[in-house]
């Protein structure tokens, strides 16, 4: 079956489709170096860097060319929309790109789409554009004469074997009517469990990375023997671990993180620190999940990222362990880029799940 990508950021998203067996045949990304990232870690997709809103006046995508479209349209379309709706969620500019989501899912009409995004969206706006948005796909004249049957989650990432504190929603809609999520969210949990035994285990920070050696200035160390269920999942046969660095920090930077123990952070110091972050300076404990990677976990201000023994933040590899990424997984562009590729991604052990619940929800 086909699957469209768009907003695919580097692809974890794709990679938990592509792993369960179906054929992501296009993506669609903006971002220059983050697409390079998404094409040479999937060869076999056509990647089409551009603007979406371009792409949909272009006319490109047809009718019936996927069988299910995936994506997130980034949250700041929905955490600017204004104090009210004027002429209706989906006519608002500020939310254009939920706009293009639509409107592709219209042209195509694939038999489900799966969107992933912010779980705040439902409560924006004393939660009228998370109505909008179940509203818009559920209505017929809208869609040309379909309708789809839409259905949401919460997901807890470390529900499904993922060692952070992370929580997103998706909404899943589907032409088939009178579907039951929930007995087919257990069903998929049940089969996955079969083929791998550990993958619901809670996981920790220990778990995840323990077993990475010191960092280099390269990024390139030698691949570590796998010493738990988490490791062995995302290990691979090489040699060689890419993306293993660490950010200079200024030297206050590291005096600082020098007197957080684990589990504390800024209010250990004995100054003022200006963050917005409550966890800014945090410390990682070995034996806990992380706090969700953000798209600035090398900054030690920016959160709860510094790691739980040595004065600096994540390296980019110890995130993307965090995020489930396997270790083949190559991320390519300056830190900036890099960060923002990790931080952004749909972590692959969710999206695996998601996969295996579509394919579900098609054969039911």
């Amino acid at each position: 079956m086909k699957v469209l990508d768009l907003f695919s950021g580097c692809g974890g998203l794709s990679l938990g489709f592509i792993q369960a067996g179906f054929n992501v045949s296009k993506a669609v990304e903006f971002d220059v170096s983050i697409a390079n990232t998404y094409k040479l870690n999937h060869s076999s997709v056509e990647m089409i860097v551009d603007d979406i809103s371009r792409l949909v006046q272009k006319n490109i995508f047809t009718y019936g060319e996927a069988d299910i479209i995936i994506g997130g349209p980034p949250c700041q379309g929905f955490s600017m929309a204004g104090a009210r709706i004027r002429e209706g969620f989906i006519d608002d500019p500020r939310n254009y790109l939920f706009k293009q989501y639509f409107n592709i899912v219209k042209k195509i009409k694939p038999a489900v789409f799966v969107m992933e995004n912010v779980k705040g969206i439902m409560t924006i706006q004393h939660g009228e554009i998370f109505n909008s948005i179940l509203k818009t796909f559920s209505d017929s004249e809208s869609l040309g004469g379909i309708s789809y049957d839409v259905h949401y989650k919460i997901i807890k990432a470390i529900d499904f074997g993922v060692p952070q504190k992370r929580e997103r929603i998706v909404i899943i809609g589907t032409l088939k009517k009178d579907l039951n999520l929930d007995r087919i969210m257990e069903q998929t949990k049940v089969e996955i469990s079969a083929q791998y035994p550990h993958y619901f285990d809670k996981v920790t920070v220990r778990d995840a990375i323990g077993n990475l050696p010191e960092v280099s200035e390269s990024g390139n160390v030698r691949n570590p023997k796998p010493q738990t269920n988490y490791q062995r999942y995302l290990s691979v046969e090489s040699d060689v671990l890419t993306n293993h660095n660490q950010t200079n920090h200024s030297d206050i930077a590291v005096s600082r993180m020098s007197k957080v123990a684990n589990g504390d952070n800024f209010t250990s110091l004995d100054e003022k620190i200006n963050s917005v972050h409550s966890g800014s300076y945090g410390r990682l404990c070995w034996d806990e999940p992380a706090a969700t990677i953000t798209t600035r976990f090398d900054t030690p201000a920016g959160g709860r990222f510094t790691h739980p023994e040595e004065n600096r933040t994540l390296s980019p590899r110890e995130a993307a362990r965090i995020q489930s990424f396997p270790d083949n997984f190559i991320f390519y562009g300056n830190r900036t880029s890099v960060c923002k590729q990790i931080g952004n991604a749909v972590p692959p052990k969710i999206s695996y799940f998601l996969a295996r619940l579509v394919k579900n929800i098609l054969d039911s």
